[in-house]
């Protein structure tokens, strides 16, 4: 058990690592912000589209945030990154974030998503802002590119949060447990 968690730890050292080169885009940090709002709206636009239900999620809640995510599984190890924003719904604060993933199990491919959270209440939001942790399982397959293809995208409720998963591009089989860690971006923010 030791070394699984010694392992797991270190899957996730190597995702943070990957974040940190992981960018929204060269520029100042105004041009960052603004391409990661773009960003939202996109994946937003995406959702809405692929999944109607999302519409009424965003009505009745009191805040969202949406991320872009990049997935890589070797064999037993995962890791991921990427960023996004959270805001309260309705023009409020946009706090701006990042993503890292790891995880053990079995798998290999690669695979870019968006993820969008819905939070219901006031306290919801403000602890994923303040701790921001999600720990689980995932088991998925993803064929697709271009539109074309299909993957294992849906949903899931925690709580207060509906999260949404939707795959972008990528090529994977695989089932992990895996840990992700959102943060606070203190250079955009």
């Amino acid at each position: 058990m030791k070394k699984k968690l010694t392992a797991l730890a270190g899957v996730f050292a190597l995702s943070v690592t990957i974040v940190g080169c992981a960018s929204s885009g060269g520029g100042t940090g105004d041009e960052k912000r603004a391409a990661i709002r773009e960003s939202s709206e996109t994946i937003l636009e995406k959702l809405y589209a692929a999944k109607p239900q999302a519409k009424k999620d965003m009505k009745s809640c009191y805040g969202y945030a949406t991320f872009t995510n990049a997935n890589v599984n070797l064999i037993f190890v995962a890791a991921g990154g990427g960023y996004g924003m959270a805001a309260v719904k309705g023009g409020g604060k946009i706090t701006y974030m990042n993503v890292g993933e790891g995880g053990l199990g079995l798998g290999l491919g690669a695979k870019d998503y968006d993820i969008t959270m819905f939070f219901r209440t006031k306290d919801a939001y403000e602890r994923f802002i303040d701790s921001g942790w999600a720990l689980g399982a995932n088991a998925d397959a993803t064929a697709k590119a271009n539109e074309k293809g299909a993957s294992a995208d849906g949903e899931v409720y925690s709580g207060d949060v509906k999260v949404y998963s939707l795959t972008r591009t990528g090529v994977a089989i695989q089932a992990t447990v895996k840990g992700t860690k959102f943060w606070v971006d203190k250079h955009l923010n």
